[in-house]
């Protein structure tokens, strides 16, 4: 098997990883109330570690703007790198940026070791500009760790010319698309629906979020946990009949192999977010115009309930010695009008700002690759159906990790996928109870 390249999970490149690898990613946002420090006298310097490729570019047009305020971006890696050197300065109380990305399921980990500073005074007055969801994911009341950049709803890709061929519908729920998976098994011997994600965690998590999964709950030092419960045997019990009846693959993702799958028509389906039509178009050429996209199929019938993968904020560090000038540069670049073109052409990072989701024009591109339909429309509604009741664990990452293994161990025959929430319960509770939580 040949990867792309050493990434977050098992050594196979991750999504994070090839995005900031080839640049790839989708759309941006919009001026919001800019905190006023810009007329402060002093020249302030700040660093920020980000790996989104040309990050400099929008932080000079900031200092364009505010020249008393000058900012260093700096990539030290991407995932596993970029956190594990955050936590390194952290516990040697030196070496931090002032501020940093941060994605989505990592706020809680860094909140919760006091990394990440309150902003709220100088942003708060814009969150209604925000999709609900992504606020409510930095913010805790008036208290806010961080500023919105990008977010991932999700849908799904598919092949139109493999879905006429067999006479397929895309899927409005998962009885449906599994009775599509078997058929389309059945009909065309290795071809796939899809490919079953478990070397990518972030991938699971996300889908399990979308069945209404709600593993943790924390207030302080005290956590609930329950990763076992009947809505993951479930779901385990769901995608373990299509294992066991061979009717989905179960190769690693992110690894050439993968993406040739996906441009060869061997999977039918790819069950993502709203970064992959991008990254697609500019991956593969066999399959060029025969790709279009779809809403997520639902539980129940009739429901329209989403879930997010991936996507990314900007936090101010608590060790950050000009806090309010780091909020207005996090306000500024999450904001502001000319910056958000670039993220559109340059990053594509697609948005979580209401005015940007509602913008027709920009939803409403349609690209040749998808037979001209404007897949952006697709993800923008379900940006919009994104429950915010979901929360991450303050150790998320490891948590991913022992999903790897044990989803891993279960694909390869050594239990079920229910028996691997069992597993992934018992090592959870007792990791978070070595981390000084208690557990309910």
């Amino acid at each position: 098997m040949t990867k792309i390249g050493k990434g977050l999970f098992g050594g196979a490149l991750g999504r994070r990883d090839f995005l900031q690898a080839t640049g790839l990613g989708l759309a941006a946002p919009m001026l919001m109330g800019l905190p006023d420090f810009a007329n402060a006298q002093e020249k302030v310097e700040l660093t920020m570690w980000a790996w989104t490729p040309d990050t400099q570019v929008q932080a000079d047009m900031f200092t364009k703007k505010f020249p008393n305020i000058t900012v260093k971006v700096e990539n030290v890696g991407q995932g596993a790198p970029h956190y594990v050197k955050l936590r390194n300065a952290l516990q040697a109380g030196s070496g931090l940026p002032d501020l940093a990305q941060m994605e989505f399921n990592s706020v809680l980990s860094f909140r919760q070791l006091g990394a990440l500073a309150d902003i709220g005074a100088g942003v708060n007055s814009s969150k209604d500009k925000f999709i609900d969801w992504t606020w409510k994911a930095v913010s805790d009341g008036d208290k806010v760790y961080g500023v919105p950049w990008d977010s991932g709803p999700m849908g799904v890709l598919y092949r139109g010319d493999i879905f006429d061929t067999h006479k397929i519908t895309p899927p409005d729920t998962w009885d449906a698309f599994a009775e599509s998976a078997m058929k389309l098994a059945k009909d065309a011997p290795g071809t796939y629906l899809t490919d079953f994600g478990a070397a990518d965690p972030g991938w699971v998590v996300a889908l399990l979020w979308q069945a209404g999964w709600r593993p943790f709950h924390t207030e302080g030092t005290n956590i609930r946990i329950k990763l076992n419960d009947d809505i993951a045997k479930k779901w385990g019990a769901y995608w373990q009949k299509l294992l066991d009846a061979k009717a989905i693959d179960t190769k690693p993702v992110w690894t050439t192999e993968w993406f040739a799958g996906l441009d060869n028509g061997t999977y039918a389906t790819w069950v993502t977010a709203a970064w992959a039509p991008i990254l697609m178009q500019q991956s593969m050429k066999k399959s060029f115009g025969k790709w279009k996209a779809a809403s997520l199929p639902q539980w129940k019938a009739g429901d329209k309930i989403t879930a997010n993968l991936g996507g990314s904020t900007i936090a101010v560090m608590t060790s950050c010695k000009h806090p309010k000038e780091a909020a207005m540069f996090a306000a500024f670049m999450g904001s502001d009008p000319e910056a958000a073109r670039l993220w559109n052409t340059k990053q594509f990072l697609f948005p979580v700002l209401k005015e940007l989701i509602d913008d027709k024009e920009l939803m409403g591109h349609k690209y040749d690759f998808y037979g001209g339909q404007a897949v952006n429309e697709i993800f923008a509604v379900s940006e919009n159906q994104v429950d915010p009741s979901f929360e991450f664990a303050p150790f998320q990452d490891y948590v991913n990790q022992v999903i790897l293994d044990e989803f891993s161990a279960a694909i390869a025959g050594k239990g079920t996928l229910p028996d691997a929430f069992d597993r992934l319960q018992d090592k959870v509770v007792s990791y978070a109870q070595d981390q000084g939580f208690t557990v309910s």
